[in-house]
Formats: structure tokens, sequence, C-alpha cells
């Protein structure tokens, strides 16, 4: 199995912020079709794929959503104002390009702010290059949301693109259904909508099909850069198995599970401990009378950034050991 650039590139691409998922749900639906014995869409709109067994219920979910900005006012001068769907912070986003799901594009640019004054999002506006007001107000309304502009680029080993989080996880769930084991088990590969704003879709989709083990395939942060995060994940030092996030502690017997199949399938991993955030495992876990729940993370570095960046190898590991998840 290679690594599918122009699949990646395709999903990265695709605009789809928390609450619109519609564009990369057809994608993802197109992309699969052809391997799962079932596919639905439930009321939230979480892709759900099954390969029927009659074996253990076993479920992967990865995050079709993405983070943005909403308009929250159009002012006099045509200038949009905003507020963050999912984790942006104000002072990591002025000058960045923006797109809008019409195609049109604008700058995220700021008020004049005192040396130390707090960078807010109430300081910042979107200028979409335009002195006429009509132009703005028929084509930017109350409510539209907008997502980073960057293009897609990648070296021999890694890959620099907006959305990593999580389009190479829903990359990851393809590749492994396209990929599906002998296995009796009953899969269901969950690409869930709204994880940024809360993992929103997961919580449905776990009470739905109450599975018995669950394992979300999201990102992680790394601790190989100077960007002052302290841990051991590193680019190309294979899937991280996670440990601990803000929302989950992993059940261990997941976690020896997911060793020792890494252990024996010759899969190369590293332990994870992040000391924020969490996945679509959070919800998941708690669902009904509880559900012994883990993840396979993917080292990423510049998280919810324009420019996030993975390995290569450390994607086909993760595929290998989702696999072999559902494969025991």
């Amino acid at each position: 199995m290679n690594y599918n650039s122009q699949l990646m590139k395709n999903l990265s691409d695709c605009f789809s912020p928390s609450g619109r998922e519609k564009n990369i749900r057809e994608i993802i639906i197109n992309e699969i079709k052809d391997y799962a014995d079932e596919i639905k869409v439930d009321a939230l709109g979480n892709v759900i794929a099954r390969k029927i067994g009659n074996g253990k219920k076993i479920l992967f979910s990865a995050h079709m959503d993405q983070i943005g900005l909403i308009i929250t006012h159009v002012d006099e001068k045509g200038f949009l104002r905003f507020s963050n769907v999912g984790g942006i912070h104000a002072r990591e986003i002025i000058g960045l390009r923006m797109i809008f799901d019409n195609g049109l594009e604008g700058v995220v640019c700021s008020e004049e702010i005192g040396a130390k004054e707090k960078v807010e999002m109430n300081k910042l506006f979107i200028d979409v290059a335009s002195t006429s007001k009509d132009f703005v107000k028929s084509n930017f309304k109350v409510g539209d949301m907008c997502v980073f502009k960057s293009e897609y680029y990648e070296t021999e080993d890694c890959v620099i693109c907006k959305a990593a989080d999580d389009r190479i996880g829903c990359y990851i769930l393809i590749e492994a259904l396209k990929n599906h084991p002998e296995t009796d088990n009953d899969i269901y590969y969950v690409f869930s909508v709204q994880e940024e704003v809360g993992c929103r879709g997961a919580k449905t989709a776990g009470y739905s099909i109450n599975p018995d083990l669950a394992i979300a395939v999201d990102v992680t942060a790394t601790g190989d850069t100077e960007d002052g995060v302290k841990m051991e994940v590193k680019l190309g030092d294979g899937a991280a198995i996670k440990l601990m996030d803000k929302s989950l502690i992993t059940h261990p017997e997941v976690k020896e599970l997911l060793t020792n199949l890494a252990i024996e399938k010759g899969i190369k991993y590293q332990y994870e401990v992040l000391t924020f955030g969490g996945t679509d495992a959070g919800p998941i876990h708690m669902s009904r009378e509880g559900v012994p729940s883990g993840v396979i993370s993917i080292p990423t570095r510049n998280l919810h950034s324009s420019g996030e960046v993975f390995n290569k190898s450390d994607v086909m590991e993760c595929i290998k050991l989702v696999q072999a998840a559902a494969e025991k």
C-alpha cells in the first residue's frame, strides 16, 4: 500500500467546517461506497460505514470537520466581524487568508492594539478586498463560515496542509476500509461531525452503535519542535498509542491490546500522553454503560494552524494498526 497523495489533497482542500460537513461527507461516501457492506448518514450527519460480522462490535471514529470562522456582523464599511468555530487563537490568525464556501476570499486584519493589550477576536475583522458595499452585502451574510486558505504541499517524507486535523484520520479509515482484513468482527467506520466544537457527532454515533470496543483516530501534538510543548511524541516514530488526554484515560486492556498488536505485527509505535485536548473517544467511552476505548494518534506539528505537518510513514503505521485491531 502506497501513500495516496491525491486522496489526501482532496480531503484537506475540501471546505467543511464544523456543522457544515456536506462537502467532505460526499467525498468520503464516494471513496468508500464500493467497499462497505452498508453506509448510512445519521440525523446529525455522521457517516457510518459497516463491514458486517458476527463477532465483537468495534467502532473506529475519525472526525470530518475542520476549524474555521463564522461571520457575526457585516459592518457599515463592508468589513466582516467574526467568531471562531473550534480552537482558533486570535493572535495567530492576523494576516492569514480565509476562503468561503462560495470561493470568495478575505484576509484577517486587526484594529490598532496597544503594546500591552491582549489580542481578542472582537478586535479582528476580515477584509474581502472590495470597496463595493453592494458586493459585500450580496456575497457575505451573518452565519457564513470560512476556513484557512493554504496550499497542499509534500516532501519525500512529510506533508504540509490545512485540516490534517482530522482529514488524515479520515484518510486512514478510508484506506483501512479499502483493505479491510478477513475477520468475524462487526466493524463500524465512523466519520463524525462537529468534533472541533465538542465531539458531538461521536456522542450520538457511540450511543447508537453501542460497541464492545471503540478506537478514535485523530492527530496529536509533538514534542520535537521549539514551540514549547514538552512530550515524547515525534514525527517519524510511528503510530502514537494514547495513554491519556483531557477527555480520556485509555482503558488498560485497550492499551495492552494496541501495544501487543503493534509488537506482533512489527508496527512502529510510540506512547502519547497529551496534557490538553481530547478526541471522539472521550464521549464514546462514557456512552451507555461505558465502552472500553483508546486512540490511535497521528503525530502532527502546528496543530490548529493553516500549515499542519505530519509524516507519511507514521500514517502508514497507523493504517496497519487500525487493520490489526479490526482483525483481532
